[in-house]
């Protein structure tokens, strides 16, 4: 039985979104159980016999300072549903709630796995290959080291097996060139360790990729910063919206282009399907010791639904322990490139 923690009250719409979800997650997952946490009076009422409640007096607003949400909100719905993985009681936690209160309340109770200084966020961004390009940090780390890059890969690569079966995911790093000689210092300096990763088989290293390559889906994994990988993100959210927009506007602006519209429609629309964000919605924080999912703020209930499942995945198949296999074996590499920093 695979047991979910899940903080009902987070996100733009709280229990309106994660309860649906959660019935329709549970209905489908026979061997899954959901520890739903919440307030009092928005999970009155909710029963099904493989979910518990476990209530919470306090709520992580989307706008709530790092401060308030880790030392003053001791008991909010999110803290308490990661305590849960700490005590046993979960495999795995799943909030649409703060990112950055997240991040930090997560990596205050769990700590990070020995030789990860820095968890990172990892998501997916559809790609025309038709499935998604694994993107890592897409925020928790701003700035970023060599060494924060090299670990980023690393555990990228252990998510990516997990989620693919593929033993030995490509991995490349973001940059302004393929060549080695692009880039600023950090990234050159990154581009020596994955390459002296590649050759002692911890990594399938295919060297520097573009921006546009995260689209053509030329490598698994892409490795970045958390301030370029979110503004790789919010483009490619805001692509997908566009392109939303733009089917209405054609369906409704005179009689050629509706009869236009309605003649291409399937292509368009499995086109639309096809790079739908809620598909993949569900980013890890990858590092720590034990196992947080985020959903999108702003998901609806299939889209939450859609992390619920990224959750059970990762905890099925055992990612945490597959990513401490991974940085045990990759130690001697990981420990040289600290040294050198």
């Amino acid at each position: 039985m695979i047991t979910i923690a899940v903080d009902c009250m987070g996100g733009d719409h709280g229990p309106q979104v994660t309860l649906p979800a959660c019935t329709e997650f549970l209905d489908g997952h026979p061997d899954a159980a959901l520890v739903l946490v919440g307030l009092p009076e928005a999970l009155k009422g909710f029963s099904h016999p493989r979910a518990t409640v476990v209530l919470a007096s306090e709520v992580v607003t989307m706008d709530d300072p790092l401060e308030v949400a880790l030392r003053k909100k001791k008991d909010s719905s999110m803290r308490v549903a990661v305590q849960q993985v700490k005590e046993g009681a979960a495999q795995a936690a799943v909030s649409a709630g703060n990112t950055g209160a997240l991040m930090a309340i997560s990596r205050y109770i769990l700590k990070t796995i020995d030789g990860i200084e820095r968890p990172a966020i990892a998501g997916q961004i559809p790609n025309a290959k038709g499935g998604a390009t694994t993107v890592l940090d897409l925020g928790a780390n701003v700035d970023c080291s060599a060494e924060h890059l090299l670990q980023f890969a690393v555990m990228g690569s252990a998510l990516v097996s997990v989620l693919s079966g593929d033993e030995s995911p490509s991995v490349g790093l973001l940059n302004i060139g393929e060549e080695v000689i692009k880039g600023n210092e950090v990234i050159k300096k990154a581009g020596e360790l994955l390459r002296s990763a590649a050759k002692t088989g911890d990594l399938n290293f295919v060297g520097n990729v573009e921006g546009n390559d995260i689209f053509k889906g030329t490598a698994a994994i892409v490795v970045c910063d958390g301030f370029v990988g979110n503004v790789a993100l919010k483009t490619s959210e805001g692509l997908a919206s566009m392109f939303g927009t733009f089917l209405k506007a054609e369906f409704s602006r005179n009689i050629l282009t509706k009869l236009a519209a309605i003649a291409a429609y399937s292509v368009l629309n499995a086109f639309k399907n096809r790079f739908d964000h809620r598909r993949y919605n569900g980013a890890a924080l990858l590092g720590l010791r034990g196992l947080v999912f985020k959903s999108h703020g702003s998901a609806d209930a299939v889209s939450f639904g859609n992390a619920l499942n990224r959750a059970y995945d990762a905890a099925r198949n055992n990612l945490l322990d597959r990513v401490q296999v991974r940085i045990a074996h990759a130690a001697a590499l990981l420990t040289v490139a600290d040294a050198s920093a």
